[in-house]
């Protein structure tokens, strides 16, 4: 969520990064928010007033009880009780009017970074690095799903039969494989310094606005009506909402964390060839890695997590490349993201495996997340996240770059984790 003050001293550069974004009517609720922030701040200081008057006719008020002028004393309590009503009144304007404010605060999408190009939708990304052979597995080449098939390693239809389309199976080698891959992915993080966590898989409504899925996807999450909690989309979740009001000394930063979770999203809406076998789930393995940073660190940072998960990619040796997104494609709450996208050659097509992001002050705002810094003033954190791995398209372009006529190798970076190095 953007701040107020930011939006008040900074007002063409947020509508100039919401251009970005392609944010429709953007100047309209800009002055909405700094209208309703300045009735607020008015009415604020008419309450305080209201307060003040009231709290000294009360001590002048027992002054003259005791000093036995009763009369005077009745009078000022009627004026009192005015104040008082009016305190009252002022006081339901100053809510409605914050809660309206906070409304408007919550429509509003992150500025983009300077670096962040205008663009509409994912065809306006910008690709800016790619790494790997692409194998040629010839004519034969199967997708994932067949080879899930055929070497009954994944059941999709078992799964459907027990919940639905979407819910997979992972069976013998193929989840032998699965385990192994979130073992090394948590393995690669706390080598790098990530604190593993293991994390509730529901939250409440509050950690869902302070990380920024409500009120914008609750369409996409899954909703347990009776106990008012939600199923978690990402461990970004439940992770930087475990910092949630915190005040933090400088000295604490950074703060690095890394979790495994399933992952559930409802992905209303999602249909059609590119979503089949793993392309698509509604319930789904990921590591996650999050950062608390100092401001001016965060961007640092960012580039040292994008290197991290190009380091796991080249071990797996899989072909891969990074797009910077555009304006039209960037994450509500996003200042600046990167996603990672691998070949996967039996589809003929790119598939994002990952994204690593800077939500800089945003997230940090709605949580009320702050550091204490060596002047004594308090400032808020920037936080970031990303994906180290997801694995379902990472899992389907194992299977399919790995592909041989004698079976499926694994990469010799998962031998260990795994205990073979075929599937047959």
């Amino acid at each position: 969520m953007l701040q107020v003050q930011f939006i008040r001293d900074n007002k063409q550069t947020v509508l100039d990064g919401l251009a970005k974004r392609n944010f429709v009517d953007a100047e309209e609720i800009l002055n909405q928010v700094l209208n309703a922030d300045e009735t607020r701040r008015s009415t604020q200081v008419l309450l305080d007033n209201v307060l003040a008057e009231s709290n000294k006719l009360s001590k002048e008020i027992g002054n003259l009880f005791k000093s036995g002028e009763k009369q005077k004393a009745n009078l000022l309590k009627e004026k009192t009780s005015q104040l008082k009503e009016q305190s009252k009144e002022l006081t339901d304007v100053l809510n409605t009017v914050s809660d309206e404010l906070q409304e408007l605060l919550y429509q509003i999408p992150n500025v983009p970074h300077a670096s962040v190009k205008k663009g509409k939708n994912e065809e306006d990304n910008e690709e800016v690095y790619k790494e790997g052979i692409i194998p040629d597995l010839g004519e034969h080449a199967l997708p994932h799903w067949e080879l899930a098939k055929k070497y009954d390693i994944i059941d999709f239809d078992l799964g459907a039969k027990i919940t639905g389309a979407g819910f997979p199976v992972y069976k013998g080698k193929g989840a032998r494989l699965q385990r192994a891959l979130i073992n090394y992915f948590l393995d690669k993080n706390t080598a790098a310094g990530y604190k593993e966590v293991q994390v509730p898989h529901l939250v409440n409504e509050a950690s869902g606005f302070g990380t920024g899925q409500l009120p914008d996807k609750e369409g996409q999450m899954y909703h347990v009506g009776v106990d008012d909690l939600y199923l978690i989309p990402t461990a970004e979740v439940p992770v930087t909402n475990m910092f949630r009001g915190d005040l933090l000394q400088e000295g604490e930063l950074p703060i690095s964390v890394t979790g495994y979770t399933p992952c559930f999203r409802r992905e209303a809406g999602s249909y059609g060839a590119h979503v089949r076998g793993l392309n698509r789930l509604h319930q789904f393995d990921k590591v996650e890695i999050v950062r608390i940073e100092h401001p001016d660190n965060s961007y640092q940072a960012l580039n040292g997590m994008v290197e991290h998960i190009k380091e796991i990619l080249r071990e797996l040796k899989l072909p891969y490349r990074i797009l910077r997104l555009c304006g039209g494609d960037t994450g509500f709450t996003s200042a600046l993201t990167f996603d990672f996208e691998l070949f996967s050659t039996a589809q003929d097509r790119w598939l994002e495996i990952s994204s690593a992001s800077n939500f800089e002050t945003f997230q940090a705002n709605r949580l009320k997340l702050r550091f204490k810094n060596k002047e004594g003033k308090t400032q808020l954190v920037h936080t970031l996240n990303g994906s180290s791995l997801a694995l379902p398209r990472v899992l389907a372009g194992i299977l399919e770059n790995y592909q041989t006529a004698e079976g499926i190798r694994i990469p010799e970076v998962l031998v260990p984790y795994c205990g073979f190095n075929m599937i047959d």
